[in-house]
């Protein structure tokens, strides 16, 4: 199908057509023309809209999937569902499964479980066996098997001597290590950010030094071996410190966001609602703050959905009974939007698509003609509510049904393959 964007404001830093209303054509996968008015042509789907804006495809860097293992969650197909419906042309897959994402076997099992689809699955290899942290996996073999990096998700590698062998050997392979930052012996036993609401609550609280102990930890291990190391969440003021310092003194550390954590603080518990129970939990306001902060100035280098889809069975508990995680690849942009404002579109773009690809050392992408199409449209007015029938997901577990959010998805393409909402 050929697609024509009309009067698209174009949102591309490096793109002699940034910040500009352009005609976009799309034929066959391919950008064909970008002018300021392009004339229809036969069997052309024409997108207009008052707000239309276009930028290159999203990439979320942290999502989860049931598939293999818990399929009644959530499987590949209709992850890729409620990715295309949230406006991403590319998803990193985590490991959450059973059996864990630890060999050569399960890589290629999602990447041919997900070839030819509208948004491409990247998924990455646990570092240590079934990604409990004791012995290294087969990251060799798994990387020549098509992982793009390693994580061991939000299973922290407690122990120093395996986290300080594990960031050598994914450098000598030259891949990327991602390490969640939480010791578990602080933060034992908490349920939400440790601070007056938890006090108010009588809930025991996760103190910001759990995350920050860790971070420390890893940047140290950085600094003696050289190599480059992925944070995928971070949520507090202290750590945005710590990353700022150690880029400042250059080292390779790059960090991400949960996009709620950039729009909710920690009084939305009042009411003991388990959807708004994640990891990194949701934390003061001061926080909240710095988060934005750190993605206007670029400290914070992407923000990412954290999809994790759970079963009724897992989130309709007692507090501190229920799972971490919520669904968020089809509300993640507005998450962001709500969270920073259309003043900071620029930094939410950025953060979604070349950020991520950089990091990753992904193919790059671009809008410019000859170029295969790679493209987001959405708008920043408007809004979105998230109901049981545009639920791409199979979890419901989601504290935004029903609630209006700022902005709206068009839809995405992706070469020759594309997804509308309707």
């Amino acid at each position: 199908m050929n697609l024509l964007f009309k009067q698209a404001y174009i949102i591309s830093e490096g793109s002699e057509h940034h910040h500009k209303n352009m005609d976009v054509l799309v034929e066959g996968g391919i950008i064909t023309a970008i002018k300021k008015n392009i004339s229809v042509k036969a069997q052309t789907k024409v997108i207009e809209h008052d707000d239309l804006c276009l930028s290159l495809g999203w990439v979320d860097m942290q999502a989860v999937s049931g598939d293999p293992g818990y399929e009644h969650r959530e499987d590949l197909d209709t992850l890729v569902k409620a990715a295309a419906a949230g406006g991403f042309t590319a998803v990193c897959l985590h490991n959450n499964n059973q059996p864990a994402l630890h060999n050569k076997s399960q890589i290629e099992y999602v990447i041919n479980q997900t070839i030819n689809k509208v948004v491409d699955v990247y998924p990455f290899g646990t570092i240590t066996t079934k990604g409990e942290g004791n012995d290294l996996a087969e990251m060799y073999d798994m990387k020549q098997s098509g992982a793009i990096a390693f994580s061991n998700y939000k299973n922290t590698l407690n122990d120093a001597g395996t986290c300080l062998r594990a960031i050598q050997y994914v450098n000598n392979i030259d891949s990327l290590m991602i390490a969640h930052c939480k010791d578990q012996s602080i933060a034992h036993g908490g349920q939400m950010n440790e601070g007056q609401q938890a006090v108010m609550l009588g809930l025991k609280g996760i103190p910001a030094i759990a995350e920050e102990i860790m971070l420390q930890r890893n940047i140290t291990l950085l600094e003696y071996t050289g190599a480059k190391m992925h944070i995928p969440t971070i949520s507090t003021k202290g750590s945005i410190d710590l990353i700022k310092r150690a880029k400042s003194a250059g080292l390779q550390i790059t960090c991400g966001v949960a996009a709620v954590n950039l729009m909710l603080d920690d009084t939305v518990l009042a009411d003991f609602d388990t959807n708004y129970k994640v990891n990194p939990p949701l934390r003061s306001k001061k926080d909240v703050q710095a988060l934005r902060n750190a993605v206007d100035n670029g400290t914070i280098d992407v923000i990412v959905s954290d999809h994790l889809p759970q079963d009724t069975e897992c989130k309709d508990l007692e507090f501190d009974l229920a799972n971490d995680g919520i669904i968020n690849l089809q509300t993640a942009y507005h998450c962001a939007l709500e969270g920073l404002g259309e003043k900071s579109i620029d930094a939410i773009v950025q953060a979604f698509t070349v950020q991520p690809r950089n990091i990753l050392q992904l193919k790059p992408a671009q809008i410019t003609e000859g170029a295969e199409a790679n493209l987001t449209a959405f708008t920043r007015s408007g809004e979105f509510v998230l109901t049981e029938k545009n639920n791409n997901s199979k979890s419901n577990n989601s504290p935004f049904f029903h609630k209006p959010l700022k902005g709206s998805v068009i839809g995405v393409v992706n070469g020759n393959k594309s997804y509308f909402n309707s």
